[in-house]
């Protein structure tokens, strides 16, 4: 994470807690150290943040101290805090991360909306250390352009090792699928994330070919 969205995320984080909270709890939350922290309060304070505390004791927000308001009427909030919910389901355990965050910075805003619940039943959560690809890997890839070399496992539980070229990410209720094309079969193919049982983001991109394959496939798949 950059500075200058950590130093936000650090002031929410602050803010929000209802107790003086340790660098190190700071440092594990947001995956810096904890003298980073120490940095980044400082500079804060410099700025005239009201943050109190010390190193060792933990630091609060001085009461009195806000943020300029969301610009969103209540349907719009009741929106977003239902399609950051329903991320639950979608088994990407970065995106359901940053959903929490976005919904912990709308509630020191907005305040709670506990009547307002999505059940969270959906696609399993992309855990590496069951086997499952990281969601928030293929992204980066997609994004990127990147090829992915996988080992990848049918509904009859047959095994075939794939180069793709990862195009999009499309979440369904109970399943993920990576729209790609197959250099294998030469041509394009779905395979579901629950399914990839090896994945390796390679150096060679596609970077030349990523935007004509995409339109391609958007046509093909009437979105």
């Amino acid at each position: 994470m950059n500075r200058i969205p950590r130093m936000f995320e650090l002031v929410q984080r602050v803010r929000a807690a209802r107790r003086p909270v340790l660098a190190e709890d700071l440092a594990e939350a947001l995956e810096v150290s904890a003298r980073t922290i120490y940095r980044d309060i400082a500079a804060l304070q410099a700025m005239r943040i009201p943050i109190e505390g010390a190193a060792g004791v933990g630091y609060v927000m001085r009461r009195g101290y806000d943020l300029p308001p969301l610009n969103f009427d209540a349907e719009e909030v009741e929106a977003l805090r239902v399609g950051l919910m329903l991320l639950a389901r979608t088994g990407d355990s970065a995106l359901q991360k940053a959903a929490d965050r976005i919904s912990a910075k709308i509630d020191g805003l907005q305040g709670a909306d506990p009547w307002l619940q999505v059940a969270p039943w959906g696609a399993p959560v992309d855990d590496p250390q069951k086997g499952c690809v990281s969601i928030a890997e293929v992204r980066e890839a997609i994004r990127s352009s990147r090829k992915l070399k996988i080992l990848y496992r049918d509904a009859q539980g047959q095994e075939s090792e794939r180069t793709i070229r990862p195009l999009a990410l499309v979440y369904h209720l109970e399943a993920n699928l990576i729209a790609a094309w197959c250099e294998l079969r030469d041509g394009f193919r779905s395979f579901r994330t629950d399914r990839i049982w090896a994945c390796e983001m390679l150096e060679e991109d596609f970077a030349d070919q990523a935007e004509a394959l995409r339109a391609l496939w958007l046509e093909k798949n009437g979105y």
